[in-house]
Order: structure tokens, then C-alpha cells, then sequence
């Protein structure tokens, strides 16, 4: 993973040598936040907080982070934590403001119900180079899941999202 991402910064013109020799480009794999295989909630948003606060000491403006949600998981794939996780991290990032980022959902290697989980979780959706939408399911955390999308309607919501993906 922290291969590919490398040569894609490296293609899109990033000096990644130098940027990772200033610390302004991290790289990492690490999965401390798995306990026993296991994501833990709590060990995640914990070195979220610490990256964060390493980079404002560092004189940084804020921390831009991505997860790829398959990795993230860990191989035994227990979702079950995907929604607290996702809320905890909206009200960091509503409360943090340095810290930014984009959570990564392949379609092609997680559970649908992980899917439709993201769903509900991120105001935004990001396809591609140059398709991104505003998510009409988005349920934050204070709202609860009272009154949204069931699973008919999301799966259709990602069916269309697929497409119009596949188009573009």
C-alpha cells in the first residue's frame, strides 16, 4: 500500500523524498490500532489525536490523512465498529480543525453492508479524479439513524453511484 502510494505521489509530481525528508509527507502502514487483530475505536482515535499534535508542533498547519477502510479493519474484517468509529471521527474533526482527510471505500474488497455503512457516514462522496456528489444519506451521529435510508434505498444509491463511476 505505502508502495503504491508512493509512486502515484511521485507520478502526480510530488518530490516525495524530499517532502518525507521535511516531515511534511508520512507514510505509513502501521496498524497499531488493531488489539488482538481487532480495530479498536478507541486506539485509532487516540493516534489520530497524537499525528495531530505532532504536526502542529512540527509547525504544520494540520494533518491531511487517508484510510483505506480495508486495511484499516485489519485482516479479520469486523465492521462492527465501523459506525462509532466513523461518528468519533466526525466530531474530532468538527472539533479539530487540524485535521482533514478522505476515508477510502473500495467497493471491490468490502462487505456491502460496510458500504452502505460509509454511506451514511460522509457528507461527501468522492468517486474519482472528477466525479465527486453531495451524499443525500448522510445521517450524522447527533441525528442518529432514526429516519434514514434503509437498505434498499442505499443499495440503490451505490448501484447508481457504481455506474456513474464506471462511466466517467
Amino acid at each position: 500500500m505505502v508502495a503504491g502510494i508512493r509512486s502515484y505521489l511521485a507520478a502526480a509530481g510530488v518530490d516525495v523524498v524530499s517532502e518525507m525528508d521535511k516531515s511534511n509527507l508520512v507514510l505509513s502502514s502501521a496498524q497499531a490500532h488493531l488489539v488482538g487483530g481487532r480495530f479498536d475505536v478507541e486506539m485509532m482515535m487516540q493516534t489520530l489525536q497524537h499525528a495531530v499534535a505532532e504536526a502542529l508542533r512540527d509547525g504544520c498547519d494540520g494533518l491531511w490523512a487517508s484510510g483505506d477502510m480495508t486495511w484499516e479493519f485489519g485482516p479479520k474484517s469486523d465492521f462492527s465498529k465501523l459506525l462509532e468509529y466513523e461518528w468519533a471521527l466526525e466530531e474530532f474533526i468538527r472539533t479539530h480543525t487540524g485535521l482533514s482527510g478522505i476515508c477510502l471505500y473500495h467497493a471491490d474488497t468490502l462487505p456491502r453492508e460496510a458500504l452502505r455503512q460509509g454511506l451514511l457516514t460522509h457528507q461527501c462522496l468522492f468517486m474519482n479524479e472528477t466525479l465527486s456528489k453531495i451524499n443525500p444519506h448522510y445521517s450524522p451521529q447527533r441525528a442518529g439513524l432514526d429516519g434514514a435510508a434503509n437498505e434498499s434505498e442505499l443499495d440503490w444509491t451505490l448501484d447508481r453511484l457504481f455506474q456513474s463511476a464506471e462511466i466517467n
